[in-house]
């Protein structure tokens, strides 16, 4: 059995990990420029058309669609992804689920109670356990289960594959308390987070030895504690089939069957119609073949001004059919096929809007924001004033709109890197960077020696990064904290006064050798000379991605050189990640280091962009700013599959604000399975659109996503999951800090502190939060599109009659 991704064994502690969505490629999010007070912004409502449990009918099967089948059933592995979580929701204890607000909130299917009863000498928990909470063999859940993954997840023994074990590692022991139903666990150091430990909790059978935890729990679950049981999974027919537990205590799972089926989102129309799901997440122009479907209700069947067709003139048809009829035999023979294949497009088309009718889009915000990563390691962007400078050309309120605005969602940038919008602790922090100033943009960027002649100027043997990093040591950190502090309180309103100071990391790579900088500038004149062929071809806008003579492409990576990278596992919510990041399976090599191959220059080589790409223009045409020879051009890059149309929107217009103050784009799109891993993980990109996830735990899940890059024994970089290579101490100290925090106030605190200065280091900057469109059966009640909630599996079911038939039942 392949373990592609999969350590044989933690070799270093690992911090978790926090995940990255797929619909990292689907749909972006952003947050407010202004600098507001907590909890000022509401979150948007879940849409699940609740239903009552006595109006849901008993028994039917219901099917759900995911992106493929899980790679693993064992949610601590480094492969685990979004259909994992969604599986084992079903088949495993959660302690503390989010709810609707984005806050842990204890199961009382599972607990009676948990608290900390001790805080001194040492920190200690006691879970007091439902007394009818069983394994679906009939064994009490208990302390035993607890033991065996605290063992397994702690990261002393390195024959359990384990992506993480954040908080684990801080647990002294854990005991039986005063009977078999009470475990009292003891931390070394206090932890803040206590409440994400044991959730998914696995069986002792599973976490008590290697071999169940490694391999058997990747492909078969016999023994579970869920509403429902693993009955069956079909790679043949990529279904995982969900059976009503008989042993489970709580509410009664109200269907017979819960399918999970792997539908890929192109096919995802197609499976809807043709009755193969009856619930799965879409993308904006499904949700539109539904709502006109909808509306189209009593047309007979026939879709209205939209389909195969439907922009034929009637004198187009005219002519059409004199065509087909004419005594020209091979033009008449050529219109008859045209006309008979559009004939059968038709008529597909309206069959399936026919079935489409009978569902509808559930819609809110998903618990997930995009963001706007600036690769900090090394280039234009290792100096932070550059990276500011382009952070503060965004208009992030056109870029919410641009993606949010058409679906009716609250178009509103995000303003927090730890928070989402009706979260505690939620408060917009971007005051630290600043609002949007072209001007400011345009001085940062002359102060870090950008200026328009900069392009012509022989190249000089000098460094990437701020002066202040020319002195090494601390005392950068400390120059640029003040530096970027000082800029901030020019923009910042009254609310934002007391924003900390920004920082940024004073150790940066090098820029290229005046070698590296004379190859570069000799491509860039023969980029030059080809520009009006470039100009020429730019409608069709095709060009090779990762082509070795691209202007300002890196060299690629050696094995053992510096520019190596380690990426470490996914977090602890790694199974909520979207499609595309949980393709990352290919990533990880042995110990977590990324394979010197996978890190291509500019993209996957051999792999071309789609017709529509446009070309790099030239750099005189656009008046871009120069320095030592060089343009200023970052590497911006987009996937190019179908369902990330709405990203490419974004990334077009920031390249369009980017343009403004003279910092040139060259785009380039590719495959949505190399996106992640040949450029995000492997750093071979300036500038990227991914998204991360909600979480209630923000001290564990985001020290690894900002955690400031570490040198590793042999050379290389370990940046957990930070890919953008910014990090600073004061981050890092702010977020131990946090973990150990008990008085939950004060630790919301310490976030807010950490996320002004993530803002101020300017290498990530958030967009918006991602929307969430779930198509479901009409007839379906208690799911759709959950928000921050996780889904209760008992209640979902289908309608009973009377319910299905009452009149507001009828418009939805």
């Amino acid at each position: 059995m392949s373990h592609v991704g999969v350590p044989r064994g933690t070799v270093r502690k690992r911090r978790s990990l926090a995940l990255l969505t797929t619909g990292v490629l689907t749909i972006p999010v952003l947050a407010g420029c202004s600098s507001g007070g907590e909890e000022t912004a509401r979150g948007v409502p879940q849409d699940i058309a609740p239903a009552a449990r006595e109006t849901v009918a008993d028994g039917s099967t219901a099917n759900w669609a995911v992106d493929a089948l899980p790679a693993t059933f064992n949610a601590f592995q480094a492969d685990a992804d979004s259909a994992t979580t969604r599986i084992t929701g079903a088949l495993l204890p959660t302690l503390f689920p989010m709810d609707r607000t984005g806050q842990p909130k204890l199961n009382p299917d599972y607990l009676e109670s948990a608290k900390v009863i001790e805080r001194e000498p040492r920190q200690v928990v006691l879970y007091k356990l439902n007394q009818q909470a069983v394994w679906s063999d009939g064994r009490e859940i208990g302390a035993p289960d607890f033991v065996a993954q605290w063992r397994a997840l702690r990261g002393k023994d390195s024959a359990f594959w384990t992506a993480r074990n954040s908080g684990y590692e801080r647990i002294e022991k854990i005991e039986r308390g005063a009977d078999d139903l009470q475990v009292r666990v003891t931390f070394s150091k206090p932890y803040a987070d206590w409440r994400s430990l044991f959730s998914p909790l696995y069986p002792k059978e599973i976490t008590g030895s290697p071999d169940a935890f490694n391999d058997g729990a990747r492909t078969a679950l016999k023994t579970t504690a869920g509403p429902f049981v693993l009955k069956s999974m079909s790679k043949s027919k990529g279904t995982v089939t969900l059976a009503r537990n008989p042993r489970w205590w709580g509410d009664k799972a109200k269907l017979d069957t819960l399918v999970f089926r792997a539908v890929a989102a192109k096919d995802r129309t197609q499976a809807l119609s043709d009755g193969t799901v009856d619930i799965a997440d879409i993308d904006p122009a499904t949700a539109d073949r539904i709502t006109l479907a909808r509306r189209d209700r009593g047309s007979n069947g026939q879709p209205l001004n939209h389909g195969p067709g439907s922009e034929i003139t009637p004198a187009q048809a005219l002519r059409s059919w004199a065509q087909a009829h004419g005594s020209d035999e091979d033009e008449a023979e050529i219109a008859q096929a045209a006309r008979e294949k559009n004939r059968k497009a038709v008529v597909a088309y309206a069959t399936e809007q026919k079935a489409l009718r009978d569902f509808a889009v559930r819609k809110s915000l998903e618990p997930a924001y995009t963001q706007l990563a600036l690769n900090g390691e090394s280039g234009p962007l290792a100096d932070d004033r550059v990276r500011r400078a382009v952070a503060r050309a965004l208009d992030r309120q056109e870029l919410a709109q641009t993606v949010l605005g058409p679906l009716g969602l609250p178009a509103k940038p995000l303003g927090s890197h730890l928070a989402l919008a009706g979260q505690p602790g939620y408060k917009d922090g971007s005051g630290a960077l600043g609002e949007q100033n072209t001007k400011e943009a345009q001085a940062l960027l002359a102060d870090a020696g950008w200026t328009r002649g900069g392009a012509a100027e022989p190249p000089k043997d000098t460094k990437a990064g701020s002066e202040a990093e020319k002195k090494g040591g601390k005392d950068d950190e400390a120059e640029a904290e003040k530096k970027a502090a000082g800029e901030a309180e020019e923009d910042k309103d009254a609310k934002s006064e007391k924003t900390e100071k920004s920082e940024k990391d004073g150790k940066k790579a090098e820029e290229d050798s005046t070698e590296d900088s004379a190859d570069s500038a000799a491509e860039r004149k023969k980029a030059d000379r080809d520009s009006e062929d470039s100009a020429a071809s730019r409608d069709e806008g095709l060009y090779i991605v990762g082509d070795d003579n691209k202007p300002g492409a890196p060299a690629p990576a050696t094995v053992g050189s510096a520019s190596a990278v380690h990426v470490l596992a996914p977090a602890r919510t790694a199974a909520a990640q979207g499609t595309v990041l949980l393709r990352q399976a290919g990533v990880l090599g042995e110990g977590g280091a990324v394979a010197a191959t996978d890190k291509q220059p500019g993209g996957a080589a051999g792999a071309y962009a789609p017709v529509g790409t446009a070309a790099p223009a030239p750099a005189a045409a656009k008046g871009q700013l120069g320095k030592d020879g060089k343009t200023l051009t970052l590497r911006f890059v987009l996937p190019s599959g179908p369902g990330s149309q709405s990203l490419r929107s974004v990334g077009d217009k920031i390249a369009a604000m980017l343009e403004k103050i003279g910092v040139g784009t060259e785009i380039t799109k590719v495959p949505d399975e190399s996106y992640f891993k040949d450029h995000i993980a492997s750093g071979a990109y300036d500038l990227a659109l991914y998204s991360w996830p909600a979480t209630a735990y923000p001290a564990t899940d985001g020290r690894p996503i900002y955690a400031k890059p570490e040198p590793a024994t042999d050379g290389s970089l370990l940046v957990e999951q930070n890919y953008t290579r910014v990090g600073t101490d004061h981050i890092d100290q702010l977020f131990d800090k946090a973990a150990g925090e008990l008085d939950e106030k004060a630790a919301r605190e310490l976030m807010k502190q950490a996320d002004a200065r993530i803002w101020a280091a300017a290498g990530s900057i958030p967009l918006f939060q991602r929307p969430q469109l779930v198509a479901v059966d009409k007839k379906l009640a208690n799911v759709g599109a959950f928000g921050f909630a996780a889904p209760r599996y008992q209640d979902i079911g289908f309608k009973t009659r009377q319910a299905a038939s009452s009149p507001a039942d009828r418009k939805k």
